[in-house]
């Protein structure tokens, strides 16, 4: 049904200086869901969130987001529904200077007029969710990777969003920290009635948790479908990414002149 889409791509378009990211991308993240956008490094993946954000404007195509069309919001209105748009940083991003709680508490205390007992129950619940109310009153310094990206995972769910995106929220996990994440990603999505956005080249912790996958590459969505719709895909080039195949479609090497000619060219 076309009313519970809460963020429709329509023929994207997207370069950067004669490198073209995006050429017709059709997306479409719908509501309660948990959909990935994968592919290999430098397919454009976070350029995609950028661009549900408002952060970068497309050649061509439009983005709507619940309803408005993302690219002809005025300043205000856009920083409006942002606010109903989580974001877990690749990084975590937290502010290295303020508690785990203080981190936590931050969107509260800047987009809302809530009294202060009421943001510290909040924050509380928050961490709760994250498992991690008992580092309340820890620095960013002291955390584990793990754990940094957790209470980010709090932050970003502190205003209620409509719509959580993440950023490659298993990059440099351990085994154990990135279980946790994908379980977290999902509990969440459906505790808090999220629609949540995964970016990740990470294949068997997405394919876990998502219910529809677009696999990118060369600016195109090379397939889509549910985890187990690319598991039996015919394509070659969604068979090679999904079971991380050394061989296939996608080259070992960067395009250039054969390695004769760079040597014969260099002795001469």
């Amino acid at each position: 049904m076309a009313s519970d889409i809460l963020v429709d791509v329509k023929d994207l378009c997207f370069r950067r200086g004669e490198r073209v990211i995006f050429d017709g991308v059709d997306v479409q993240i719908r509501k309660g869901q948990v959909t990935a956008i994968m592919g290999p490094s430098g397919t454009g993946k976070t350029t995609l969130l950028r661009l549900i954000g408002g952060q970068l404007r497309p050649d061509r195509g439009t983005i709507t987001v619940l309803g408005h069309d993302v690219h002809r919001l005025g300043r205000d209105a856009l920083f409006r529904l942002r606010r109903r748009m989580g974001m877990l940083f690749q990084s975590g991003a937290l502010f290295t200077h303020l508690s785990v709680f203080d981190n936590v508490a931050f969107p509260l205390r800047e987009h809302t007029d809530l009294p202060e007992p009421l943001i510290h129950d909040l924050v509380l619940m928050k961490l709760q969710a994250v498992g991690l109310r008992g580092a309340r009153d820890l620095m960013p310094s002291e955390l584990s990777g793990g754990m940094a990206r957790r209470v980010a995972l709090a932050r970003a769910v502190a205003l209620d969003p409509t719509i959580m995106m993440y950023d490659e929220p298993f990059a440099g996990q351990d085994p154990i920290s990135m279980g946790v994440l994908v379980s977290l990603i999902r509990r969440l999505n459906d505790a808090l009635g999220l629609s949540s956005v995964v970016v990740s080249h990470d294949v068997v912790e997405t394919a876990q948790i998502a219910d529809r996958i677009y696999v990118l590459s060369e600016g195109r969505v090379v397939e889509s479908g549910s985890p187990g719709d690319l598991g039996r895909s015919d394509s070659a080039w969604v068979r090679q990414f999904m079971q991380a195949l050394p061989d296939g479609p996608v080259p070992f090497h960067y395009p250039g002149p054969s390695l004769e000619e760079d040597l014969l060219g260099a002795r001469r």
